[in-house]
């Protein structure tokens, strides 16, 4: 029997558009002699909406067309199960009723990658890819992140964190910290965005003022860290559960900047499959008409000597499990290009394109990496099930108010 699969993205976020390209690469990818796939695409105002034709990318060229012609629906769960149901109820007669036996999570950004999204799919009792609530929270708080790594001896660079509050209180006190214990170039970036977005690198107090209130545009915290010297991007996906983790090849971004931007990722124009960058393939896509990350000039493998390489692939598992990860993330790397030097930049737990190009390097197709991913998540939901969520007791039976009814406990 197939097992329907949801595929989620969009959502309240600012990387909604890249969200659709890689949702539209991996239901492209899955086997349909196993799985079938059913849209899920959530607005800008976190609506649901259902529909085969939203499976398609050219429908996202006009989504107020697209929506005409899609069923809005909510998630709800009942005898066990969990569905889809048409929005708003029906007066007369029974609503639909599409059942889900799995989501397949590719968004990206605040709002659904960072565990709120997670807490709704927890609640729906539905298996989905990818990280946990307090996993995927981690994972989008660059500076929670940063802690869990230097817990774990895991090297990353040191760095403030500004709130939007205190910087517009005393902007000069702040200029001044961020200068005295960060130093120029410095680079600010929002604390909990991916994608590159809002990111900036300050090279005098003009500049640094300027990046600190773009950054702080998108999140109520920003990071300040100092700007590596001669810097190479280096990135490696990991792939598993706490359980067992394996890491992919490495791959060095040519990012057209000195700091990768959105624009060098997704608006680059990028390399077709096949094609050859630098003596390494840069990967194409999974759909028709979508890119999104497998756009980006690229080597795969990274020119890296093999120690340095083993040492990024031993580091990548090592943050993928010291923050509880789950699924497919991608680990990027800043790397001092003369002396070596590696610092983990940060995690993504969903990466655009779920970085199967990586995979595909490493001999897995896109399809296998999916099909994986759903095991994992059926995995993941029967381990939860072994757990207790009640604990049998009488409290409520002997529970009393007291007379003036606002506070009060058990009677002892």
């Amino acid at each position: 029997m197939s097992i329907k699969v949801a595929v989620v993205c969009g959502g309240s976020s600012v990387e909604h558009e890249v969200s659709v390209i890689t949702a539209m690469q991996a239901a492209a990818a899955l086997d349909r002699n196993k799985y079938t796939p059913v849209a899920l695409y959530i607005t800008k105002d976190n609506r649901f909406f259902t529909g085969e034709h939203l499976l398609d990318i050219d429908s996202y060229k006009n989504i107020p067309a697209a929506l005409e012609k899609a069923m809005e629906v909510i998630p709800v769960r009942r005898e066990g199960k969990s569905f889809l149901m048409s929005f708003p109820p029906r007066t007369l007669g029974k609503g639909t009723f599409i059942e889900i036996d799995a989501v397949l999570t590719a968004v990206h950004g605040t709002n659904v990658e960072d565990g709120t999204l997670q807490g709704l799919l927890e609640y729906w009792g539905v298996p989905y890819t990818g990280c946990d609530v307090c996993a995927s929270a981690a994972g989008m708080d660059k500076w929670v992140m940063k802690a869990l790594f230097k817990a774990m001896d895991i090297p990353c660079l040191d760095g403030l964190c500004i709130g939007r509050t205190e910087f517009y209180a005393d902007m000069e006190a702040i200029l001044d910290r961020v200068e005295a214990q960060v130093g120029y170039p410095a680079v600010v970036k929002p604390s909990n965005l991916g994608s590159s977005v809002g990111i900036s690198k300050a090279r005098d107090r003009a500049s640094l003022e300027e990046a600190l209130a773009v950054a702080l545009g998108f999140a109520q915290t920003a990071i300040c860290e100092h700007a590596v010297e001669h810097l190479r991007e280096i990135n490696c996906a990991v792939l598993g559960d706490g359980d067992s983790a394996r890491a992919s090849v490495c791959e060095e971004p040519l990012n057209a900047t000195d700091i990768l931007t959105y624009k060098d990722k997704y608006q680059s124009g990028g390399g077709a499959k096949g094609a050859k960058t630098g003596g390494a393939k840069t990967a194409g896509s999974g759909a028709k008409g979508a890119s999104g990350m497998a756009s980006l000039a690229r080597q795969v493998p990274a020119d890296l000597p093999p120690e340095t390489e083993a040492r990024v692939r031993e580091l990548a598992v090592r943050a993928f499990h010291a923050i509880g990860a789950s699924g497919v993330a991608r680990v990027d790397f800043l790397m001092d290009g003369q002396t070596g030097e590696l610092y983990v930049n940060e995690i993504n737990t969903i990466p655009g394109s779920l970085s199967y190009y990586l995979w595909e390097a490493a001999g897995m197709s896109f399809t296998q990496l999916v099909d994986e991913l759903i095991q994992l998540a059926l995995k993941k939901q029967r381990d939860r099930q072994k757990l207790s969520f009640s604990f049998d007791t009488n409290l409520l039976a002997t529970a009393s108010l007291p007379s003036g009814g606002a506070k009060g406990g058990a009677k002892a």
